[in-house]
């Protein structure tokens, strides 16, 4: 790296330090580049700083305050009182240590960080807004774009409003509101009404379309809306939110249409809108090297991660699906190594997909139908949760394991999984189909007992008529 006193030539210019970025970045360093990272806000982006971290945080206090209140049949009895300040100086002192942890691995690799926000200045050379400490500008031979998403706003529900709640929002707040109403039911919004309802909160979610979480099978998603349903949690399909007003009292009313125009109004203290996210690319001034994101606001890639400029790479939730901070971090080694030389793409990627809903969903490779689409006369192996002795010991029996193969040489194409610690039970699939291991494979893998890992072996077994604990098909 050489400097002038505005000025910094670098070999990488990594832009966010979400898991894409900072991974990038660590990479690219430990491949012997010079690296700079520009980061506008936290380290680790907003999976750690508002996402994914403080959203699992809140999950787990709910569920053992949940559980604390809800286990008479254990014997387990009593009053307790959730104080949300306490929870909310926990959490931030969790994401605390983990931002300050990014911040160390990237120095302690080599990494030159620089507080601002950077624009394109040229196709080889960043401006930098920021400190008087920063660079003016930041000249480098290969530019990785790592600037994330965030939560998409709906007309008449605006994010400044007090009462309206995004994401980050709901993960800051430091009170449970007596009702909520979340607008949108795909996996942040069944994520959060699960947390509020167990933290006390009367829910009502609202969808436009007729069930929860449309990306999943039939069956998976069943199980997770009918033990919401189950919290109390309350649902209604077929409609959108249109327009928020104060209602007479207190509190406010949301105001809703189904398409053939029929209104509905849910009273609540606070709505949280959870329709989805959307790529951060407005601070970039792309037009400046001549990129164009396409009509969903994504910047295309290829396998490598390389934008239409070959020096110019894209990751994380900017490049488009899967919006995962995992797949980021995945696509951030890959255009690292790309960068370094060395042979590297995201193609035959098994990448896992996870609701931390209760109880959680977790999938990986193709579905029974996706396998049948793709020309295979699919195995699949069931094993139900109900008849696994460790999910009876933690009375946590709802869901299954599902494995699907192919007919021919039982090669596990694929994964699903609804039930206790399915976001844990997952790798074990994932690594069946990323290595091209055998229904046999994991069948005659010894797993211990009793735990829930046993249920992917069962199924595997159930898949070739050898199940042992459940009925083979």
């Amino acid at each position: 790296m050489s400097t002038t006193d505005s000025s910094i030539e670098t070999d990488v210019a990594v832009i966010g330090a979400g898991p894409g970025g900072y991974v990038a970045a660590i990479r690219a360093a430990q491949h012997g580049l010079d690296v700079t990272l520009v980061e506008r806000d936290a380290y680790g982006g907003v999976c750690l700083n508002a996402g994914c971290i403080p959203s699992k945080a809140y999950i787990h206090a709910a569920d053992l305050a949940h559980d604390a209140t809800h286990a008479t049949e254990l014997g387990l009895r009593g009053d307790l009182e959730v104080d949300m300040p306490t929870l909310q100086d926990w959490t931030s002192g969790v994401v605390s240590r983990m931002s300050r942890s990014v911040e160390k691995l990237c120095k302690a690799n080599g990494v030159t960080l620089i507080e601002g926000t950077a624009t394109f200045a040229s196709d080889t050379e960043l401006a930098i807004d920021g400190a008087d400490a920063a660079p003016d500008t930041v000249s480098f031979e290969h530019a990785i774009v790592a600037t994330g998403s965030r939560p998409i706003e709906i007309p008449n529900f605006p994010f400044a409003a007090e009462t309206v709640w995004s994401s980050r929002d709901a993960l800051g707040a430091e009170t449970v509101p007596d009702r909520l109403v979340v607008v949108g039911a795909g996996y942040i919004g069944m994520e959060l009404s699960t947390t509020f309802a167990k933290l006390g909160a009367d829910v009502t979610v609202v969808e436009m379309l007729d069930d929860v979480l449309p990306i999943y099978e039939d069956d998976v998603k069943r199980v997770v809306r009918s033990r919401a349903e189950d919290l109390g949690i309350e649902f209604s399909f077929g409609e959108g939110a249109s327009d928020l007003r104060e209602a007479d009292g207190t509190g406010i009313e949301v105001v809703t249409e189904t398409e053939d125009g029929a209104e509905s109004v849910y009273e609540a203290d606070r709505v949280l809108v959870a329709v989805g996210r959307q790529p951060v690319t407005g601070t970039l001034d792309l037009e400046a090297i001549g990129l164009a994101p396409d009509e969903n606001g994504f910047l295309e890639t290829d396998a490598q991660g390389r934008t239409a400029h070959d020096h110019v790479f894209a990751v994380g939730d900017v490049a488009g699906d899967p919006m995962l901070a995992h797949a980021a971090s995945r696509e951030g080694i890959v255009a690292a190594e790309t960068i370094a030389g060395e042979p590297a793409t995201l193609e035959g990627q098994a990448v896992p997909n996870a609701v931390f809903t209760d109880p959680e969903i977790a999938t990986v490779g193709l579905t029974e139908a996706e396998a049948a689409d793709a020309g295979f006369d699919p195995l699949v192996g069931e094993m139900p949760f109900r008849a696994s002795g460790r999910a009876m010991t933690a009375d946590a029996t709802d869901g299954f394991v599902r494995i699907v193969a192919a007919d021919d040489d039982h090669a596990v194409l694929g994964g699903q999984i609804v039930g206790p610690d399915a976001s844990e039970l997952i790798a074990e699939v994932g690594l069946a189909v990323g290595t091209g291991a055998t229904l046999e494979d994991v069948a005659t893998t010894v797993h211990t007992h009793p735990t829930l890992a046993e249920a992917v072996m069962e199924a595997a077994e159930n898949a070739m008529d050898q199940a042992i604990h459940t009925l083979n098909r």
